[in-house]
This record gives C-alpha cells, sequence and structure tokens, in this order.
C-alpha cells in the first residue's frame, strides 16, 4: 500500500501540472484565410481599430484593380499580395508563405510581376529559371504538367454547342 502512495502522489502532480498548461494562453497560429474572417467579422461588429482601418483604406485605395492600373504602376510592384507578383507565393490551403528569392528585396529584382514577363513574349526556359529562381529543368517540369492539365481540362470538358 505504501508503493502505491508515491505513485498516487505523482499523478496528483502531473494532473496539477497538466491544469496549469491548460489555464495558459497559448499562441495560435492562423491561416491567411481564418485572418481574413476574422477581420470581416470584426468590422460588421464595429470592432476594428481606427488605425488598422485607416491602413486598410490607404491599401485597398493605392492598390491596382485591374491590367490597366497595374501596367504604368512604378516597378518593382509593391503589392506583394498580388497573386501576379514574383517575391512571395502564399500556399491557398495552408495560407503559409514561401519567399522565392530569400537572399534578394523586392527592389533587387529585374521582374516583380508574372504578368510583365507574359508581356514579354516567348523567352526560353533558362530565362524564365532565372527569373521565378528555379532550374531549368524545374521549369520545363512545371511547364509539362502546366501543359498536361490544359490537355486533360479540354478533353474532360463537354463539348459546348456551336464549337
Amino acid at each position: 500500500m505504501t508503493m502505491n502512495a508515491p505513485a498516487q502522489d505523482e499523478a496528483d502532480v502531473l494532473k496539477s501540472d497538466d491544469a496549469a498548461v491548460d489555464e495558459r494562453k497559448r499562441s495560435k497560429t492562423m491561416s491567411r484565410k481564418e485572418m481574413a474572417r476574422d477581420l470581416r467579422r470584426r468590422k460588421l461588429l464595429g470592432q476594428v481599430d481606427p488605425e488598422e482601418q485607416a491602413l486598410l483604406t490607404e491599401i485597398q485605395g493605392n492598390r491596382p484593380k485591374n491590367r490597366s492600373d497595374c501596367v504604368s504602376s512604378p516597378r518593382p510592384c509593391v503589392f506583394v499580395s498580388c497573386k501576379f507578383n514574383l517575391y512571395l507565393d502564399v500556399n491557398p490551403e495552408t495560407g503559409s508563405i514561401k519567399l522565392n528569392f530569400p537572399d534578394k528585396e523586392i527592389w533587387e529584382l529585374e521582374y516583380t510581376c508574372a504578368l510583365d514577363v507574359a508581356e514579354k513574349g516567348g523567352i526560353t526556359l533558362e530565362e524564365v529559371g532565372e527569373i521565378m529562381n528555379l532550374t531549368r529543368e524545374r521549369i520545363r517540369q512545371v511547364e509539362t504538367r502546366g501543359l498536361e492539365k490544359v490537355r486533360t481540362a479540354v478533353e474532360t470538358d463537354p463539348k459546348r454547342p456551336g464549337t
């Protein structure tokens, strides 16, 4: 019976430690979607900080709405949240951010917008690799996979009348 008493005391200590852990505030990682949802909720409830609201208004006012707004903007493009910006990528499933050029600042890039590259016209795999910070072989693999996706989509798409 004395053997069980120390084991019971240890169990009580462990339980009390678990309770203390549960009471602590823990940091929370939020995805981009959760943050957007939280901002929309706070806007509806009128709980947005005035400083945050002023910043959001300024960003919305300055951000290009379409390509014609963007084409004459100064380069490098500072709107890294734009889906065409080459500086970083956001995973749509997890919301995680990947810097494409971790050793460079945005103003050090020759091209910051994928639309600028597309307007340039046909370029070699080597040039695309240099712009995207990838090897020529990886660009070839991405191109092949993209073309395969287009072929599959065209083949599985039901024929529309008149086409």
